[in-house]
């Protein structure tokens, strides 16, 4: 193996490793503020599952309430959570001193959109 060959393998395997560091770390905080983790154990579920954008924090509207989906496709589930529990995990994120532009607010999306239906009633 090349010296540039080396290094890449090197750069690459750490930037897995930053990448699975931060998505732990991240589910670990949704946990902590009061998230729940829903698996997806249906074959629709799976399917929706695969549409969403992964680790990422979006809002979404159902029965007049707003919930926090955060989905984890590795692990086939998501984490939801409520109002208090998406600013609680903003501001564990701001108590952990992550970057600021990494902590983007969750877009907010109408629960009516095709696919949410599928994972059913979230208690809250």
């Amino acid at each position: 193996m090349t010296t540039n060959s080396r290094l890449l393998a090197i750069i690459c395997v750490f930037t897995v490793f930053v990448g699975c560091a931060h998505t732990a770390q991240t589910e670990n905080l949704l946990s902590n503020a009061g998230f729940r983790t829903v698996s997806a154990s249906t074959l629709q579920q799976k399917q929706h599952l695969m549409t969403l954008q992964p680790y990422k924090v979006t809002a979404i509207r159902r029965n007049g309430k707003t919930y926090y989906v955060y989905p984890d496709p590795a692990h086939n589930q998501v984490f939801v959570g409520n109002q208090f529990a998406y600013y609680k995990y903003r501001d564990l994120r701001l108590e952990k001193n992550l970057a600021q532009e990494n902590l983007q607010n969750a877009e907010l999306s109408d629960w009516s959109t095709p696919g949410w239906e599928v994972w059913g009633p979230w208690q809250y």
